[in-house]
């Protein structure tokens, strides 16, 4: 079977063709939201190092500017997921009701042990944090 056979079997039989595009601009925002969050979350600690006694560090997880990479993170995350699993021939409504939970809880654990760490870090300084509690 050549190859314009087998393309006109695929598209008769329905057989999905992977959005490429998507994958590569949740590559994309994943990568470039990831670095802004690091970024953001760098400068925050730091002003909270600089001015301690006024600011609570688990409260850096309410702003609005570290909030925003986070969710570029999530959605870029969703996109590049759902589009992976595309590619090995499921249909887009399968794969985004798989990523999309999966991204959700994923994001929310990651929300959740991020304040943890923040708290521990306000706590006592970065000699508070035990990095072996967190395995």
């Amino acid at each position: 079977m050549d190859y314009d056979a087998a393309m006109d079997y695929a598209s008769m039989y329905g057989y999905p063709s992977p959005n490429y595009a998507l994958l590569m601009i949740g590559l994309f925002m994943v990568v470039t939201s990831g670095y802004a969050f690091q970024e953001t979350l760098k400068l925050m600690v730091r002003a909270w190092f600089q001015q301690s006694p006024d600011w609570e560090l688990p409260r850096v997880r309410e702003s609005i500017s570290l909030r925003l990479p986070f969710w570029g993170m999530l959605v870029g995350t969703g996109l590049f997921l759902s589009s992976g699993v595309e590619i090995f021939g499921f249909s887009a409504k399968a794969c985004y009701a798989f990523s999309l939970p999966l991204t959700v809880v994923t994001g929310i654990l990651v929300w959740w042990q991020l304040g943890k760490i923040l708290g521990q870090l306000g706590e006592g300084g970065s000699a508070a944090i035990d990095l072996d509690s967190l395995v």
